[in-house]
């Protein structure tokens, strides 16, 4: 029943993403295109929590899982509030990052062996050192990003700003519980889905 739960979850996130690509083709806007690609993330990240609960942890899905969930999502998100402001240089930025986070994400190595069915603690398997560094790292800055211009524009679009916050405090909870259970964790992620993809159609 988790597993369903958190397949589920990661079904709201991608056809929000879907959505959201959808409208970048329309009007080629950066900022969609990269939240599109952090509410994919998000997506992914719930996918390999599903197949961890019903399949049990492997190597292959938490290095899916840390990269998608834990180094990706936050990152493209704030990049995305930022290139909606017009900041240009967001947009180069998430994509060295992204090639940075792929590339740690697949060649770190792992401190000790993965098993069972709960959510893996990254701190477990993972070094401090680059694999945990970056996505403290990449969560820190895209989280003052998202936060920074919701607040900075809260004035002018109430609605879809405190609809983004709203969305990113849930998920960030979601991340806070992940020990707690994976049905608790999916829900986190669907209604957090939701309140982002709200927040970014609201601000449009």
């Amino acid at each position: 029943m988790e597993a369903i739960l958190a397949f589920g979850a990661a079904l709201v996130a991608l056809r929000l993403s879907g959505r959201l690509a959808a409208r970048w083709q329309q009007r080629r806007e950066p900022h969609l295109a990269l939240w599109s690609a952090g509410l994919a993330a998000y997506a992914l990240g719930a996918a390999a929590i599903a197949w961890g609960t019903a399949a049990g942890w492997n190597e292959g899905i938490f290095r899916a899982y840390y990269l998608f969930g834990g180094l990706l999502t936050a990152a493209l998100l704030g990049a995305g509030s930022l290139a909606g402001t017009g900041v240009r240089a967001a947009v180069p930025v998430a994509l060295v990052y992204t090639g940075l986070a792929a590339g740690v994400a697949l060649a770190v190595p792992l401190e000790a062996p993965l098993g069972g069915t709960s959510i893996p603690e990254a701190q477990e398997h993972l070094g401090l050192f680059p694999a945990r560094s970056l996505a403290i790292l990449g969560n820190v800055a895209g989280s003052l990003a998202l936060v920074g211009v919701a607040v900075a524009g809260f004035r002018r679009r109430p609605l879809g700003n405190a609809l983004l916050l709203a969305g990113f405090a849930l998920a960030a909870a979601g991340s806070a519980v992940a020990g707690l259970g994976v049905a608790q964790t999916a829900a986190f992620v669907a209604l957090a889905a939701c309140l982002l993809y709200a927040g970014t159609v609201a601000r449009q």
